[in-house]
């Protein structure tokens, strides 16, 4: 049965994204770039905040993560016919 709904799942998967995409994933991306870009603001301060080297190195880890997070669903939003933006 779980091999079943694995083989279901892994067909369900786009090979290209859509030309046009709906009103609500257009929200959901909003909201996943708010989500990355504040996580990202969030350890910025926090680390700002900190006095031992070891903590400030593991939150500007994760602020970088979210950052490049927050490129990836840019790049992916991108016409191929425009230059990125930066």
């Amino acid at each position: 049965m779980q091999q079943q709904m694995n083989v279901q799942n892994q067909q369900a998967t786009m090979q290209q994204p859509p030309q046009v995409i709906s009103t609500k994933d257009s929200l959901y991306l909003t909201d996943m770039m708010s989500w990355n870009l504040l996580a990202m603001k969030k350890a910025h301060f926090f680390a700002s905040q900190c006095q031992d080297q070891e903590i400030i190195a593991a939150i500007e880890r994760a602020g970088q993560m979210h950052q490049r997070h927050y490129q990836k669903i840019l790049s992916h939003l991108q016409n191929p016919n425009q230059p990125p933006l930066q």
